[in-house]
């Protein structure tokens, strides 16, 4: 049997309500494909070892750093390298926002918080 496809923004739309919770779409290697809904701000943190992408696939968003700050639209593909402080928040109503992570890393990194998710759900497919 071939492998299955998802449609994220509607299995998204489907299956996640809250803001900060992301969802594992796949494992890509050791690392991890991973969808959420963005809400108001996120807690300032940083990944000692991990690199983060984050790619909108609805909505806008921004990231703020200590030393300024990235908007990104639609389409829009941003890396924060590890060890950078950073911390996300929604330009509008709950952004949808893919993840590519590995599959080691804690959502807030060196901050432990209630949006701490240490047991991911995974997305899926129709």
């Amino acid at each position: 049997m071939p492998p299955r496809k998802v449609n994220i923004v509607a299995a998204a739309d489907r299956q996640i309500s809250a803001e900060f919770d992301p969802h594992i779409v796949g494992d890509v290697n050791q690392s991890q494909v991973k969808v959420a809904k963005f809400g108001e701000a996120f807690d300032w943190h940083s990944h000692a070892n991990e690199d983060e992408g984050f790619f909108v696939l609805r909505g806008r968003i921004a990231i703020d750093f200590r030393d300024g700050t990235v908007e990104l639209d639609e389409g829009d593909f941003i890396v924060v390298p590890r060890t950078v402080e950073h911390r996300p928040r929604s330009l509008t109503e709950k952004p949808t926002v893919m993840l590519f992570e590995p599959s080691t890393i804690l959502n807030t990194g060196d901050a432990v918080s209630d949006f701490t998710v240490k047991n991911l759900k995974r997305l899926q497919p129709e």
